[in-house]
């Protein structure tokens, strides 16, 4: 009889310790999936710049620490993709709506872009925050900028390239940090896109599209940073 006793114990704990580690592991999984959801990546500190904003004063990345801010590069006579990046950065600074928020628009066009140009753009884009700077300065530094941001913009003595720019953004939080989240796979996205989209997934790039899945885990992402 106590041999039984025992032979019935051993396989209940045969039994009960397989399913306390894969309780175990769906815990783990189910603590690193809202890990990934809550926690932002630090993707690399934001490059230094100091450049002329539209009210002809210097701007540096010292003058936005404290502040969660965007960075795009764009240029004003642009007509096709950076209207729509100006319209989604505009939504952005409605629904974000912080004193503690700005944003940063880099000129790739500086000849054309003068103060005097960058603040009418302003005017016409709708721009409201004081921290929503349209800077300006030297095509050769802007371009080097760009390759210490990782963010495309096409080369000055290419004439078919000059005024090429990508459409993504960078978040930066008040210690001056580029920021993201992770993807589905857990790898961190690195950069937000600016453009608007055919469908909701956010695959297919189209200007009039009415999809910008990125404008809105933006604003989730800003204001995670500002809490």
């Amino acid at each position: 009889m106590p041999k039984n006793n025992k032979t019935k114990n051993g396989t209940k704990r045969k039994v009960i310790i397989p399913i306390a580690i894969f309780a175990l592991l769906f815990l783990g999984i189910g603590v690193g999936m809202g890990y990934f959801k809550k926690n932002l990546y630090t993707v690399m500190k934001v490059p230094n710049f100091e450049l002329t904003d539209q009210n002809n004063k210097k701007i540096t990345n010292k003058d936005m620490l404290g502040k969660v801010y965007l960075v795009e590069f764009f240029f004003s006579r642009c007509p096709t993709i950076c209207p729509v990046m100006n319209r989604n950065m505009r939504f952005i600074e409605d629904k974000v709506n912080s004193p503690e928020f700005g944003i940063i628009s880099i000129s790739i066009d500086p000849e054309n872009d003068t103060p005097t140009a960058l603040k009418e753009h302003a005017k016409s884009v709708g721009a409201k925050s004081p921290d929503w700077h349209f800077l300006t300065g030297n095509r050769d530094y802007i371009g080097k900028l760009a390759d210490q941001f990782n963010i495309y913009v096409g080369d000055k003595e290419d004439d078919s390239e000059s005024l090429n720019h990508s459409g993504m953004i960078a978040l930066v939080d008040k210690e001056g940090n580029i920021r993201c989240r992770y993807n589905k796979d857990h790898m961190p996205i690195l950069y937000y896109s600016g453009l608007n989209y055919e469908d909701p997934e956010g695959k297919i790039p189209k200007l009039n599209g009415k999809y910008h899945p990125d404008r809105e885990i933006l604003i989730e992402d800003i204001k995670k940073l500002l809490k």
